[in-house]
């Protein structure tokens, strides 16, 4: 079965939402992934796709015109208090766009808590089609798949997820055998790039290679071809290679066609071609 392949924010990031779509359409990718909220716990402004509908509606138009779609949309951030009527409004936001998955990073360092808002968020995510899907982050309060797990599984919501991303798979302490282990159905999409090893463990290294320095596919040193293999069937791939320096040198397209023709050629080796 083939993998259908996510443009994800990160990799055009330098562009605005509908030239994200475009570029997507024009390198060949099925969906496009698009940020609302920042990622950033403070200091970066929430993204105009939150409250300008005449951009809403020009996106709207875009993938209308283009045939792509929105696989997922960034990013829920579940912190000791959340805000919960901006969380309602991300949601309304996600639906407007047809988006699939939210991807949702786990920040309270209480377990049970994080549970009972990944179940509250996920409860307002699926009147909308919405899955929710928490992401794994080494500097993270959910710093592995084993905690991404037990979250979701405490959650006990059938639209909750494990975001795998290679990335951190790679640094942190999560195996392959661990993610072939995960139900099909708690895997709604997953996020490619390499990465360099040996690499810089420390928190703030790690941090600034995840939103700047990823390397394509074939690159580095983890093991995407085992990840391939180690992930269900079908899944969505969404391609996450954010590159700051080499965003200086090649245009948003030429970088989504270089990460579409890494990506295919991992699938390719692990016997997964589209």
């Amino acid at each position: 079965m083939t993998h259908p392949l996510s443009l994800a924010f990160l990799t055009v990031f330098d562009l605005g939402p509908v030239e994200a779509v475009r570029t997507a359409a024009a390198a060949g990718y099925d969906l496009v992934g698009l940020r609302i909220l920042p990622a950033a716990a403070t200091g970066e402004p929430d993204y105009p796709l939150l409250t300008d509908d005449r951009l809403l509606a020009r996106v709207r138009a875009a993938l209308d015109d283009t045939g792509v779609a929105v696989g997922d949309v960034e990013i829920i951030r579940l912190r000791p208090v959340c805000d919960w009527d901006l969380f309602d409004r991300f949601c309304d936001r996600c639906a407007a766009l047809g988006a699939r998955h939210v991807l949702v990073a786990g920040d309270d360092p209480d377990p049970a808590r994080l549970a009972d808002s990944l179940a509250r968020f996920a409860d307002l995510a699926a009147p909308r089609g919405l899955t929710a899907d928490l992401e794994f982050m080494p500097w993270t309060a959910v710093p592995d798949l084993t905690a991404a797990q037990a979250a979701v599984q405490a959650a006990g919501r059938p639209n909750a997820g494990v975001l795998v991303d290679a990335l951190h798979y790679d640094r942190s302490a999560t195996t392959l055998d661990q993610i072939a282990a995960l139900p099909a159905d708690r895997v709604n999409y997953v996020q490619f790039c390499d990465g360099a090893v040996p690499y810089d463990p420390s928190d703030e290294a790690l941090i600034r290679v995840a939103r700047g320095e990823r390397l394509f596919p074939g690159q580095g040193g983890i093991d995407l071809v085992g990840l391939a293999r180690a992930i269900p069937p079908g899944v969505t791939i969404s391609v996450e290679v954010p590159h700051r320096a080499l965003a200086a040198r090649i245009d948003a397209l030429g970088r989504a066609e270089m990460a579409m023709a890494a990506t295919r050629a991992i699938l390719r080796a692990a016997g997964r071609e589209r």
